[in-house]
């Protein structure tokens, strides 16, 4: 394969040049697109470029000869394809919301074989451009945007930036909570365990991060409460809760093993947080704005009925 050039229009313009790679030189596994990205043999306009670069209006990509892995790539499972069918709240021209189930990744990577978004690509093979607009964790089910344009995702980005986006969670908690709590202003610092594995902490070295906790339900041993975020940090609604007292119910990491394997016994094996709204100002010419509520999924309904272990 020759050295090739890529001429970026207006459609293309706006996503990173990570991923447009990655949709570009299909078959070539991520490590290979990062090593060539970070040794400078992909420039932008005769240039060095990193991977967050994004990619504007008459850019002029030069790829260099690619080795295709011929190995032929995992494809989504037919089942998870038709589950996000399934799933969708909203869609329009330039976004799609999706009603995300609980584990399933937003991308994959870090041993994983596909993601949200590899899915998404695959549902809609005459889309151009699909990148995911936030994330979510991997166990958390609900409201999940997507852009399908590269104006509407620099949009939500600065609106997210700007804290407009109003992002609502249910999430059940361990113990009774008291009103004083509804406020959570803690910053937060990410870290990382002696094996690798990711983790935050409320530390004074972090960032700002606030949480709104409003309680909806109380049970005997649990409560469920409404969340509002005003800042995204990575595990936000997790570490506020956890360290306030009550962590949530299923959290593998901040959570209460004993009580979650109490749950889990009666069939609540997962992480009980739900993004159950999206508020979106100014969304169509009007200025109107435009909401989305995701329902409960089957495995957090049961919620609703009289469970004494809760």
């Amino acid at each position: 394969m020759p050295v090739t050039y890529v001429n970026i229009d207006a459609e293309q313009a706006g996503q990173r040049i990570d991923n447009f790679l990655f949709r570009h030189c299909k078959n070539v596994p991520k490590s290979h697109i990062y090593r060539i990205l970070r040794s400078g043999e992909v420039r932008v306009n005769k240039g060095r470029i990193k991977a967050p670069y994004r990619l504007q209006a008459g850019d002029i990509i030069r790829l260099p000869p690619i080795a295709i892995n011929a190995t032929k790539v995992e494809r989504v499972p037919k089942g998870v394809l038709k589950e996000l069918g399934e799933t969708i709240l909203f869609e329009d021209d330039s976004l799609i919301i999706i009603n995300k189930p609980s584990g399933i990744a937003v991308h994959g990577g870090s041993g994983l074989n596909f993601g949200v978004i590899e899915a998404m690509r695959q549902l809609y093979p005459e889309q151009r451009y699909l990148e995911l607009v936030h994330r979510l964790d991997k166990e958390t089910s609900g409201c999940l945007m997507i852009a399908k344009k590269p104006a509407r995702l620099r949009k939500l980005h600065q609106q997210l930036r700007e804290h407009q986006i109003d992002k609502r969670y249910y999430a059940l908690l361990k113990g009774r909570w008291h009103p004083r709590l509804g406020k959570i202003d803690q910053p937060l610092l990410r870290y990382l365990l002696p094996s690798g594995e990711r983790r935050v902490k409320v530390s004074n070295e972090g960032k700002e991060a606030r949480s709104y906790f409003s309680l909806k339900k109380a049970y005997k041993h649990s409560c469920l409460v409404s969340v509002r975020l005003e800042t995204g940090r990575t595990h936000q609604i997790r570490v506020h809760a956890a360290w306030c007292g009550h962590p949530i119910v299923g959290d593998d990491k901040y959570g209460h093993a004993p009580f979650n394997q109490q749950l889990k016994a009666q069939g609540l094996g997962r992480l009980c947080l739900h993004a159950y709204r999206l508020t979106i100002p100014d969304y169509d010419a009007d200025g109107k704005p435009l909401v989305v509520d995701a329902p409960l999924p089957p495995d957090l309904q049961l919620l609703e009925k009289n469970n004494p272990g809760l």
